[in-house]
């Protein structure tokens, strides 16, 4: 067999640099457009940004030109990084955006986005958005659309409010899904311009994890509690500016799905401990704790198990999985059970719950596996969402 059939085709080289073009006051998220166009780029791997009136001895290869009267969903910035000799054209108005195009072309490409006046070769591929970036965001777990929207003094707010919601996951808890849009879109914005970064207020959120910890193996449920639930809002919060604003960073990740990751369990056994501190022992706390913090650390196996063997995540496979993973016991939906039974006076009928609730998300999780390897003998299994 012929070694160069089997071979993959390379990558297209990507462009030597991006250039953006036209000038626009208009802030947003508190930023300029072309600092979040920079951003951008930089998100696509271009390695240098230039300005249209600062092309200087731009010679060879290809060219990124972005026009600054746009706001660009990045997917789609990514997207036409690696597909040189193409033109963006808006759905709605039939107006040029964007281009990658060789470096000969710039002046003509410059002068068709500003104005209208200048021609692009018939070679050059005209595009929509969704083209060029497709309409399944692997990131955030959703089909949707990518934005493509102009930016004016009129149109800023609707524009803020597309890229927020642009910037949630389509498969999640149903606290994050349905409740906190609204209220996170509004201190979002309040970090935004006062200058604060995600990073900032993961560390906020963080304080409140440690705080939470500390009132639970105390018995102070209700305080823990308050402190939790600002904890998950902001957990919100700082992952939406991250996207937003384009300042999301590795050690960011890490530092947010870190804590995310591993303070549950040790609320869940606070909260135990603290049971006797508040005058509701349990003769079932042992066997309780065992459940959940052994249900979450398997749970969390078990979906790393089925992304390993299908390629995607557990969630995105069914509707009926992504449903699931609105109520499936996480942190969210345990506080939800937890927090009307504290009130009530009753924190270990909550916790006895939750670990109820654990084991039977334990067992569907395993189902699923079970599930996804007979339907592998069938047909390969491909997630309901990238249809």
């Amino acid at each position: 067999m012929n070694s160069a059939a089997t071979s993959s085709s390379p990558a297209p080289a990507l462009p030597a640099c991006g250039v953006i073009t036209g000038r626009n006051s208009t802030l947003l998220w508190g930023m300029s457009s072309s600092e979040r166009l920079n951003r951008c780029l930089k998100r696509a791997g271009v390695p240098e940004v230039r300005t249209a009136d600062r092309l200087g001895d731009l010679v060879g290869g290809t060219v990124l030109v972005l026009s600054n009267d746009w706001v660009f969903d990045v997917s789609i910035v990514i997207g036409l990084a690696k597909r040189p000799g193409t033109l963006v054209i808006d759905p709605l108005s039939r107006r040029p955006v964007a281009a990658h195009v060789d470096a000969g072309l710039v002046l003509a490409t410059i002068a068709l986005l500003n104005d209208g006046s200048g021609t692009l070769p018939g070679h050059i591929e005209r595009l929509g958005p969704e083209e060029v970036s497709g309409t399944y965001n692997h990131e955030l777990r959703k089909k949707e659309s990518p934005y493509l929207l102009e930016l004016t003094p009129e149109t800023r707010a609707a524009v803020e409010r597309r890229m927020f919601n642009g910037s949630y996951k389509g498969v999640t808890d149903f606290v994050t899904k349905f409740w906190w849009p609204r209220p996170a879109e509004v201190v979002t914005r309040w970090c935004s311009h006062l200058g604060l970064s995600p990073n900032m207020v993961t560390t906020i959120g963080a304080i409140g994890v440690v705080y939470s910890f500390w009132a639970f193996w105390h018995g102070h449920y209700i305080s823990g509690l308050a402190s939790g639930w600002i904890m998950t809002f902001l957990d919100t919060v700082d992952g939406k500016l991250a996207r937003v604003t384009l300042t999301s960073s590795k050690w960011g990740n890490v530092f947010d799905h870190g804590i995310d990751l591993v303070h549950p369990p040790f609320w869940w056994w606070a909260w135990i401990v603290g049971l006797a501190a508040y005058g509701t022992p349990s003769e079932y706390a042992t066997l309780a704790l065992w459940i959940i913090v052994a249900g979450y650390v398997v749970q969390r196996i078990l979906e790393g198990i089925f992304e390993w063997l299908f390629g995607m995540h557990v969630h995105v496979w069914r509707p009926f999985d992504s449903f699931f993973r609105l109520i499936t016991a996480r942190r969210n939906p345990n506080l939800v059970i937890l927090t009307p039974l504290a009130l009530l006076g009753r924190p270990d009928v909550g916790i006895l719950l939750v670990a109820l609730w654990t084991a039977l998300s334990l067992l569907v999780h395993a189902v699923q596996i079970v599930q996804g390897l007979a339907a592998r003998r069938r047909a390969p299994i491909t997630s309901w969402l990238a249809a």
